[in-house]
């Protein structure tokens, strides 16, 4: 793997918001930014080669206006291009393994909050084995800080990568973590409930307390890290969707399943790459 932030560029506004936002985390990061072009390249035996040099030579024009608004913007980046032909996909993937990030574009939904993620981001969300960012067109970072960056966290489950990159994006940015772990009474509480109005309250400060004990840690090694650590009774996915609509960032894990066809995205994760407003990203667990 190698130290760097690696952006998918297309020609779309959605891909230049995404070179953007990823030409400044890679400021954040002191780390080169590398601007990647995958042609799809057909299946069918025979292609014209003057075909196939009009499209390489658009990629490449491309990537270097793409790869000159981010030197302008950044005049000390280091800035590299390079493109590939094949499945999208497959290729995006592979360049994501090799990077500390990926960011990607996604479109927004008109009125409607949200991005439109096409089966290619999903795919690459879902296989990466480091962390993928998807940014909506018109995103701005830093320019007008909103709630920070919200993190969903399990507490039963271990999420050590999940801490250490929302921690370490937290002291770069100077931008507060907001930590929410959503819960519901198990069925079997239901008379206890009943009883016992207060009982979701009890079990509400317990679960405070895990999630105080699981980044108190990390609390101690970032000191300058403003945190705040919330245990919200509801759907996980509901409340990480509404938390968004003011954050600056959006955070979760994707665990590592072994399913028959394809990668796997867990509901949560699911619910937030198409309805968060804000940047997602997503960052794989073991």
């Amino acid at each position: 793997m190698t130290a760097q932030v690696t952006v998918g560029v297309d020609g779309s506004e959605e891909s230049l918001s995404a070179a953007r936002w990823a030409a400044e985390e890679a400021v954040l990061r002191e780390v080169p930014l590398r601007l990647v072009r995958v042609e799809e390249w057909p299946n069918t035996p025979e292609i014209p080669l003057a075909y196939a040099r009009s499209l390489s030579e658009r990629a490449e024009a491309l990537l270097q206006e793409t790869a000159d608004l981010a030197r302008k913007d950044h005049p000390d980046l280091e800035v590299s291009i390079e493109q590939a032909r094949g499945r999208a996909a497959e290729e995006l993937t592979a360049f994501a393994h090799e990077s500390d990030l990926t960011v990607l574009g996604s479109r927004g939904l008109g009125g409607i909050r949200g991005f439109l993620v096409g089966s290619v981001s999903l795919t690459v969300v879902g296989a990466a084995r480091q962390p993928v960012t998807l940014v909506r067109t018109g995103v701005e970072r830093l320019t007008s800080p909103r709630d920070g960056i919200v993190v969903g966290v399990d507490i039963d489950h271990p999420c050590e990568p999940l801490l250490g990159f929302t921690f370490t994006e937290a002291a770069r940015t100077g931008l507060p973590l907001r930590f929410l772990h959503s819960w519901t009474l198990p069925a079997s509480y239901g008379y206890a409930a009943m009883v016992d109005p207060g009982i979701d309250e009890e079990l509400g400060e317990r679960l405070i307390g895990g999630l105080d004990d699981l980044v108190g840690p990390w609390r101690k090694h970032y000191p300058g890290v403003e945190v705040t650590a919330e245990a919200v009774m509801g759907s996980p996915a509901y409340q990480l969707v509404e938390a968004s609509q003011d954050a600056d960032l959006v955070v979760v894990g994707r665990r590592t399943r072994r399913i028959p066809v394809g990668p796997h995205l867990g509901h949560v994760a699911h619910a937030l790459i198409h309805h968060s407003p804000a940047p997602v990203t997503v960052v794989p667990l073991a």
